[in-house]
């Protein structure tokens, strides 16, 4: 960038430097998981799987997300760029691993965007009563699209007019769901449970309790309740103290979401038994709103409307790491380079922002209109994509690292051997939900595409689309396939790290 500026070349735009702090990336990670959606969506499946052992495997979960949360705390580090796992991956292990890996990322938020606003125009329908509105596709899916636009407007408009709606939306959040498991657990100790309230256990958090196929099956639904928290470090160009303060918000995220997750979990497993929870699983968060029902009762809109915030919460921050890599991408040369404009006024990633959304938008109206069940299953392919770019990123740090893992145990413990074995945990994930997925009976529609069923077909063809797309792009415009493996700058690595942008050409540390 100084060299552009010395020839007479008018500098690259950045986005807004210092826009938001430490408790702002901390909430928008935090909402980038949609806590109480999540817990809406998967809490009955793991039950059904895993029986009083649900907090167990909600605890299991957390172990690879550390892991990886480690690992982009150091990456980060030594590298503030706003295409986090690409930007790593491609100093690491060069431009061709980079590019599948920013493609994951990008790929994640189209898929599951309009889903999330779809759950939260449901449940705010839901929440003041308009149960009809709620069961109709075309009102629903109409003020789906509404709400896309309008989360895509605030995210144009300001990074910290975003920062301030998550603030409000998380506090919300986690009021109601507390206040929701505290109601809980009140009645399960009073006697008063609706259904089989059973009293906590500490032996509630083995995971191994339930057995080894459901330890497998819990946990590949507990990577999904987790996904998202890494929202906090995409906005790293525009955190203050983004060497240090992006990271320390994605490990907290996860610390949060842990207290969060068990919290729930053990309140509703203690009052709902495992019987209703197993018996309704197939109803995904419909089940949390019979619960809203069962222990709210006339005030179990507090919960529902808390299902709406994390849903709109997390409609918007999904926007956010999707459009930064696309930026990152752009400005690399290895996505058109029109997605790394910035808005003059806003200096937010305009260009890639409304992209992201009118895939999205496509995405879920011709998805929906092939069924809701195709709609599930595009969701369930996530878990492929999210496996694979997070193990990328544990192994990329390790790698970027390799010349200082042995200078003391603390780097090999907490940058090698910890991202490492939280990126082989996630590989042998993504290798069971491959076999889970293969066997059309474990999707949401049952039907089989090829022989096989629909999630493992949609993730198998978002990964070859990207291959394809990546070939092509090489052939036409080859400057990113320059770029050359590096290794992270050892003034970085053993001082103090410094508050720096990522340098126009992009290139990393010494090699």
């Amino acid at each position: 960038m100084a060299g552009d500026v010395a020839e007479g070349k008018p500098a690259v735009p950045e986005l807004k430097h210092d826009a938001i702090g430490f408790l702002d990336a901390l909430v928008i990670g935090l909402n980038s998981t949609s806590p109480a959606y999540s817990l809406a969506a998967a809490i009955g499946p793991i039950v059904a799987l895993a029986g009083i052992y649900a907090p167990g495997i909600m605890l299991a979960s957390f172990v690879p997300m550390l892991l990886i949360a480690t690992a982009f705390y150091y990456l980060n580090r030594v590298d503030q760029d706003c295409g986090t796992t690409f930007s790593w991956v491609t100093r690491a292990m060069g431009p061709w691993a980079g590019w599948l890996g920013g493609w994951a990322i990008f790929m994640t938020g189209v898929l599951v965007i309009g889903s999330l606003a779809d759950v939260a125009v449901r449940f705010g329908f839901l929440t003041v009563g308009l149960d009809s509105w709620a069961n109709s596709e075309p009102v629903r899916q109409t003020f789906t699209v509404l709400v896309v636009l309008v989360m895509t407007a605030i995210c144009v408009l300001g990074t910290e007019m975003s920062a301030h709606l998550q603030n409000v939306l998380i506090l919300a959040q986690v009021f109601f769901l507390l206040l929701f498991a505290g109601v809980a657990i009140y009645r399960v100790y009073a006697g008063t449970s609706s259904l089989d309230g059973i009293e906590p256990q500490l032996a509630w958090l083995n995971p191994f309790g339930a057995g080894g196929a459901a330890l497998t099956g819990g946990l590949l639904l507990g990577v999904f309740i987790y996904w998202g928290w890494e929202s906090a470090v995409n906005l790293t160009e525009e955190v203050k103290d983004s060497a240090s303060a992006p990271g320390k918000a994605g490990l907290w995220s996860t610390v949060i979401l842990l207290v969060t997750y068990l919290s729930v979990g053990i309140a509703v497993v203690g009052y709902a038994g495992t019987r209703f929870l197993a018996e309704n699983a197939g109803e995904e968060e419909s089940v949390f709103a019979t619960l809203a029902h069962e222990v709210m009762g006339g005030w179990d809109w507090v919960v529902l409307l808390a299902v709406s915030t994390s849903a709109l919460a997390s409609t918007q921050t999904t926007i956010i790491p999707a459009s930064r890599t696309a930026l990152s991408m752009g400005r690399r040369h290895a996505f058109p380079e029109r997605l790394a404009h910035i808005h003059p006024r806003f200096l937010t990633p305009e260009i890639s922002t409304w992209l992201v959304a009118a895939i999205a938008i496509a995405w879920y109206l011709v998805v929906n209109a092939i069924s809701e069940n195709a709609l599930f299953d595009s969701i369930t392919a996530l878990s492929l994509l999210i496996a694979f770019y997070y193990a990328l990123t544990g192994v990329a740090c390790a790698v970027y690292y390799r010349r200082h893992l042995l200078e003391s145990v603390h780097n090999f413990l907490f940058i090698g051997l910890g991202p490492v074995v939280g990126a082989v945990l996630l590989t042998w994930l993504l290798a069971e939900s491959i076999v889970d997925m293969s066997d059309p009976a474990n999707s949401y529609s049952g039907e089989s595409w090829f022989g096989l069923g629909p999630p493992l077909v949609i993730g198998i063809g978002i990964a070859l689309l990207g291959v394809i797309v990546m070939i092509y792009w090489r052939i036409r415009h080859g400057l990113f396939w320059q770029e050359r493996r590096s290794v992270a700058d050892p003034t970085l690595v053993h001082g103090k790290p410094r508050k720096s942008r990522r340098p126009a050409n992009g290139q990393g540390g010494g090699a």
